[in-house]
């Protein structure tokens, strides 16, 4: 969901890449729809892993920035540090997921999780320039 709204609000000036702990999952369906409602398509983007990304060739140490939006990103992302010189924020992030028993339900806590992260790229990187 962060890189999807990061390349719709600031654009592909900047190399963004999301990573999970886990890559063994599919996006979840419910974060799809509620970028779909903003016109970010998701539906095939896979979680990957910091180890995925860097068998891919992604150099880690070329990265500036990782955003982290749970406590264990936030233990992986700091473990980075030791190696990699990254400066690593911590946005602490609703986790929507078993939230909510109708599909209304679950779909409004996950507009809550992206509109959460929305409100700290724009505390950190200031007003979209990219059309919304």
């Amino acid at each position: 969901m962060a890189e999807g709204l990061m390349k719709k609000f600031y654009g592909h000036e900047t190399y963004v890449q999301s990573a999970g702990v886990k890559s063994d999952m599919d996006i979840d369906g419910f974060t799809v729809a509620v970028c779909e409602e903003m016109g970010i398509e998701l539906s095939r983007h896979r979680a990957r892993s910091f180890d995925e990304m860097e068998q891919w060739g992604d150099d880690l140490g070329s990265f500036d920035v990782i955003v982290a939006l749970s406590p264990a990103s936030q233990r992986a992302a700091l473990e980075l540090t030791r190696t990699h010189a990254l400066e690593v924020l911590y946005w602490p992030i609703m986790d929507p997921t078993g939230m909510g028993d109708q599909r209304n339900e679950k779909l409004e806590h996950y507009r809550a999780a992206r509109d959460q992260i929305i409100k700290h790229m724009t505390d950190n990187w200031g007003a979209p320039v990219v059309s919304e």
